[in-house]
């Protein structure tokens, strides 16, 4: 007879009831600590007060999770912005698993003070809030530092009316007794606690793709977060500016033979430290040649001229698999990035595209293919025309680009504009709308149709001042007059305005202009994707309906690109 054995589960971790005030201050003591695995604080000023609202009312905040053990790991040395004394040595340690948010809000509300933790109580109109340089001093606004001091809030609350000192000795008590259940684990060991972290934070505050690829990797001898912060030094050495960490995943995902998307960063899991670091390295030799084609071949000066980051990304695979491409190769390169720059081909990078790149990159490391094939659909020259210009935009970097190309001069003192303080994108006096907006105003032009990428020139800051609000007939007249009509048109054929453009100009006809500049822009774009003749599908489109000029006031919103999330949200 065959006798079941059943397996004995170990017990459930049972809860403890701590109180709030008692768990901040052993975080401050460094008995309870945060693993480096743990994300940064990502809570807004508005959850904060959330939470200090709901301590008060005594709603219910959820546990908290620790893990005990006597190993030592790599933890944070501040809290909410306030050192904390360091793990005693040989002693059992307690890391937060779960709850950081919560413990930190509440740490550096009642011990910080200072900054985004300047938070006050109005005992008056009962209500937490941040305190403002200009906040008043009064007895009655009880900055949350003093709670945790009875002599000091009991002292500046005596000569208030009863209410108010009630209300004042409810808030102390309340946050002196506040009791929260902790569930403590033991028995587990470092990579299992990652674990556990990774599966608790799948729902409350979601944690993006960097903060999981980073907890499921980590171990006591590895952290992502300091490779990511190697391959981005690759960046620094070169002055190049960074991308964002999410991007870096991308490369080294892809180096690691998964691929692009989501769910291969997710598989980073599934790798030995000795691959993982291998697939690391590989990916920032391959950046810094990345790096070299971008700054030398497109002549962007730094990451934040790169119209989409998931650019980058192929490139940098691009060059892990093909370290010395030839001059074709290069060439084939160029047109690549020009033609996926312009058609917002990455603006949307789905899954399948992603698959379809990677085999188009290798077939072109490989030498069977001599373009890098996309299916990015060749961009109409009403792009310039109905793009709104913005700093943020990819149509508005992709503009700036072909204008560096082409060495612009100044048009006020015929100088070459340091287009590399254009592309950095940190004063857009670097940049002028050829028909000043406030003059179109005044021609019922809207500002909208006004502020698209087809009537922006690269200017210096004092031409841009110079020019201000005036007509184009009135300043480029003056301008005739000051260096010759000759000197004038060179000047502006630098800019991508020619002749026709120029004449409607002198006329102070924006439309003819607008379409004549643009189409101007797109031959230029053309040209340099490696079609200097335009197909029938990427021509003008013609005039703008009434309907298109409408929706020109949305495309700073549609076509927006910041860097945090700059490329498709997979």
């Amino acid at each position: 007879m065959t006798t079941l054995v059943r397996r004995r589960q170990p017990a459930s971790p049972e809860p403890t009831i701590v109180s709030l005030a008692r768990l901040a201050d052993r975080v401050l003591a460094g008995e309870i600590v945060l693993p480096k695995y743990q994300r940064a604080f990502v809570w807004g000023p508005h959850q904060v007060l959330e939470l200090l609202d709901s301590v008060l009312r005594n709603y219910p905040i959820g546990s908290l999770l620790l893990w005990e053990t006597t190993e030592q790991l790599a933890s944070e040395d501040t809290v909410a912005g306030l050192a904390v004394e360091p793990p005693r040595p040989g002693r059992p340690i307690r890391y937060i698993l779960d709850g950081q948010q919560r413990l930190a809000s509440v740490i550096g509300a009642l011990h910080g003070g200072t900054g985004v933790w300047d938070i006050a109580y109005d005992l008056q109109e009962e209500r937490f809030f941040h305190r403002a340089p200009e906040t008043p001093v009064a007895a009655h606004l009880v900055p949350l530092r003093e709670v945790s001091e009875a002599t000091s809030l009991f002292g500046q609350v005596a000569e208030l009316p009863a209410v108010l000192r009630d209300r004042a000795a409810h808030l102390y008590q309340q946050f002196a007794n506040y009791l929260v259940p902790v569930v403590t684990l033991d028995h587990v060991s470092a990579e299992e606690s990652a674990k556990v972290f990774v599966r608790i934070n799948s729902t409350g505050t979601t944690m993006n793709i960097v903060d999981v690829a980073r907890a499921s990797t980590w171990s006591p001898d590895f952290d992502l977060k300091d490779e990511i912060e190697s391959l981005l030094q690759v960046l620094d050495a070169k002055h190049y500016g960074r991308v964002d960490a999410k991007t870096m995943l991308r490369t080294i995902a892809v180096a690691a033979g998964f691929g692009f998307s989501a769910k291969d960063i997710y598989r980073l899991r599934e790798l030995d430290k000795p691959r993982l670091r291998e697939a690391v390295g590989s990916a920032a030799k391959a950046a810094e040649r990345a790096v070299d084609f971008l700054s030398t071949q497109i002549r962007t000066p730094n990451a934040e001229a790169l119209p989409y980051y998931n650019q980058f990304a192929v490139l940098v695979e691009v060059f892990r698999q093909l370290p010395k491409p030839s001059s074709a190769q290069y060439s084939a390169l160029r047109r690549w990035f020009w033609l996926t720059a312009s058609g917002e081909y990455f603006k949307g990078w789905s899954e399948t595209q992603m698959v379809l790149d990677l085999q188009a990159i290798t077939a072109f490391a490989e030498g069977s293919a001599a373009e890098i094939d996309t299916v990015s659909a060749l961009p109409r020259s009403a792009l310039w025309r109905r793009s709104a210009f913005s700093k943020r935009n990819a149509p508005s970097k992709l503009l700036a680009l072909i204008l560096a190309y082409e060495d612009p001069q100044d048009l006020l003192t015929g100088q070459r504009i340091d287009v590399g303080k254009a592309l950095s994108w940190q004063n857009d006096k670097e940049f002028h709308h050829f028909f000043p907006r406030a003059f179109l105003r005044t021609s019922s032009v809207g500002g909208a149709r006004a502020n698209v990428c087809g009537n922006l020139v690269m200017l210096s800051s004092v031409s841009n001042i110079w020019i201000s609000d005036r007509p184009p007939s009135q300043y480029l007249r003056d301008l005739a007059d000051l260096d010759g009509e000759e000197a004038l048109r060179q000047r502006l054929r630098s800019c991508l305005v020619e002749d026709q453009a120029y004449q409607a100009a002198l006329r102070d006809d924006y439309d003819t202009f607008l379409r004549v500049r643009s189409e101007t822009l797109q031959r230029r774009l053309m040209q340099l994707i490696g079609n200097a003749a335009e197909s029938p599908n990427t021509g003008d489109a013609g005039p703008l309906s009434e309907a298109d000029e409408a929706s020109l006031d949305l495309d700073d919103d549609l076509l927006s690109d910041e860097p945090v999330d700059r490329d498709s949200a997979d």
